[in-house]
Parts: structure tokens; C-alpha cells; sequence
């Protein structure tokens, strides 16, 4: 693929930040609907959206009552699309408007669909976040904006699902946590973790102690902080060493106040190669980590990275 600016965007966070603390808002929205309506899934795997050929959706979701349905953000057409197994469908544009209005139709179209659900109107993760049926503070929606956010999405899930791939062990989907609006994709030793009494705004102890319930090396990418954003990788438990590792590709940093290694956005979209610079830095955060805590890399790793699945053989193989 090429480096094209298509493919790789400029979103500088400064510009935009306005249009992504509404879309996180009402991906929260959507989210607490599914998360009420699906039986919890070990890390809370049964919470994100996923990236599709046009935005996000939460994939299917069974309703107790009614038939099962799924919640789409058409970021593309810029609209919200409710589906449900039974035909039917509602839909409404993505535009600038407050939350609480957002809020409001969504459930009356859940409503009308036969698929209502009652959920927590209180935001997670955001210090000094309003309830939804009270927010008319965020209302800003950029379309062009939020297009390029998916195209970043869709830049980032796919160098992820190469790193993802070369691990045997237990290891996430590719999934938007909409708690912090971030990709993440998480890699597991198979190994209990001591209890995580971290905290976030809103949200019960039972959270941090679900999601890091097993030794983790997780990695992703978080629009937030300064410029453009930023990759990030970090390990749950810390091992001793671990930020003194050496980490590549140049730029990449440990954080202190994330408590997480760093790289800014913009210097993998300007790379020559994105796709290399991307993954020496996921490769070498997660190294970092199983060698610091000593993970058994032999039995969890793919060794053979060049096996493909699927792709017709050359003319030339076989003979």
C-alpha cells in the first residue's frame, strides 16, 4: 500500500478533539447497550465496537425480549444504523447535535424496533463527564473529521492483525475499547495477575479487576495527548526492567505519567515504510515485556510468520 496521506491521515488532536469527545459519548451510548444485553466475556470482550469497510459497529447482540440487532456508525454516510435479524431497520444522520439528544433518539429507536434497553447513563473513564440525558455540551460532529479517524482505524487494525497473528497463546480480538476511544489488542502468558487496584472515573473496582485478571502485554492506539495521538504498549504486572528496556524504532519512549511506552502517530504515518515502523514497535514493547517477566516465547510464538492461509498458489509451487 502506499504512504499517501489517504492512507494515512492527518488528524492533529488539537483540531479535532471536539468532534472526538462527542463521538466517544455516543459510542458509549451504543456500547453500554450492548454490554447490558450480552453475558460478560472474560477482560470484557463482550463491551467494544469493531472496525468495519465503513465505521464501527457493535456486531450482533441478542436482546432478552426481542429479536437480536446490532448498532452501526456508518462513518462514511455519516449515519447511525440500527439493524435487526427480523428486517427491520431505523436509521439517523450523524451530525452536530448535543448528546443528550443522541441519547434520546437511540432509545427511542431501540424502543421502536422492539428492542429497548434501560442502561447506566453515566459516562466511564472521563473525569467530570455529565450523564447523558443531561449533556448539551458536547454537540460537535465533523464529518470530515471523524472519516479520517476511521481511516486511521483502518490503518492501525490492519498492521495489528499481522502482530496478532504471529502469537499462539491466548491473545484479543482487535476491538475499540470505547471507555478511552482507543484499538487495543492484547496478548496473554496464560498466567494469573495479582489483583489490579487501579481505578477510572465512573467506574467500580469489579472493572480493573476483570480486565487484568491474567498477566497482560497489550498494545494500541489512543487519540489522545498532544499531536496526532499515539501507539502505546504496556504490561500488567510491570516486570523489573521492563521500562529500561531497549525499544524501537526511534522516538519510541516510556511514558511516566502513562506508566506506558509511546509513539507518536505521526511519526509512523511519515515513515517510509508505516507498516515496519508500526510493528518493530509493537514487536519490541511485547519482547520487552515476556523477556522481562519470562514468558515461555518458544510455546506462545509463531516462528513461521510467512505461513498464509487461503492464497491460491503461485503457479511455480507444487511442481
Amino acid at each position: 500500500m502506499s504512504t499517501s496521506d489517504r492512507d494515512w491521515p492527518s488528524l492533529p488532536v488539537a483540531e479535532w478533539s471536539a468532534t472526538r469527545d462527542t463521538l466517544q459519548l455516543w459510542t458509549q451510548v451504543a456500547g453500554k447497550v450492548r454490554m447490558v444485553n450480552t453475558p460478560l466475556v472474560n477482560h470484557w470482550w463482550n463491551v467494544p465496537l469493531y472496525v468495519t469497510a465503513r465505521g464501527l459497529s457493535t456486531s450482533l447482540i441478542p436482546h432478552p425480549q426481542g429479536p437480536s440487532f446490532q448498532i452501526d456508525f456508518d462513518l462514511t454516510d455519516h449515519k447511525l444504523v440500527i439493524g435487526t435479524v427480523a428486517g427491520s431497520q431505523h436509521c439517523f444522520p450523524l451530525k452536530s447535535r448535543p448528546v443528550a439528544d443522541f441519547y434520546a433518539e437511540l432509545t427511542s429507536r431501540l424502543e421502536q424496533l422492539g428492542v429497548g434497553t434501560a442502561i447506566w447513563p453515566m459516562p466511564v473513564e472521563i473525569y467530570g463527564a455529565l450523564p447523558f440525558p443531561d449533556d448539551r455540551v458536547h454537540t460537535t460532529y465533523d464529518p470530515e473529521q471523524a472519516h479520517r479517524f476511521w481511516l486511521i482505524l483502518v490503518q492501525a487494525q490492519r498492521v495489528f492483525e499481522v502482530f496478532r497473528s504471529r502469537f499462539l497463546g491466548k491473545v484479543s480480538p482487535v476491538h475499540l475499547f470505547w471507555g478511552a476511544l482507543d484499538l487495543a489488542v492484547t496478548r496473554f502468558s496464560g498466567r494469573l495477575a495479582p489483583p489490579h487496584l487501579g481505578a477510572a472515573p465512573n467506574c467500580g473496582p469489579q472493572v480493573m479487576l476483570e480486565a487484568y485478571s491474567h498477566e497482560v502485554s497489550s498494545c494500541g492506539y489512543w487519540p489522545g495527548g498532544d499531536g496526532e495521538g499515539v501507539f502505546y504498549s504496556y504490561a500488567y504486572p510491570e516486570p523489573p526492567g521492563y521500562r529500561d528496556a531497549n525499544i524501537g524504532p526511534g522516538g519510541a519512549r516510556f511514558d511516566e505519567s502513562l506508566g506506558e511506552y509511546v509513539l507518536a502517530y505521526e511519526a509512523v504515518r511519515t515513515a517510509a515504510d508505516p507498516d515496519a515502523f508500526l510493528l518493530e514497535f509493537l514487536q519490541s514493547s511485547y519482547e520487552a515485556a515476556a523477556d522481562c517477566a519470562s514468558w515461555d516465547r518458544q510455546a506462545l510464538e509463531r516462528r513461521d510468520t510467512t505461513v498464509s492461509y487461503g492464497r491460491p498458489p503461485r503457479a511455480e509451487e507444487g511442481r
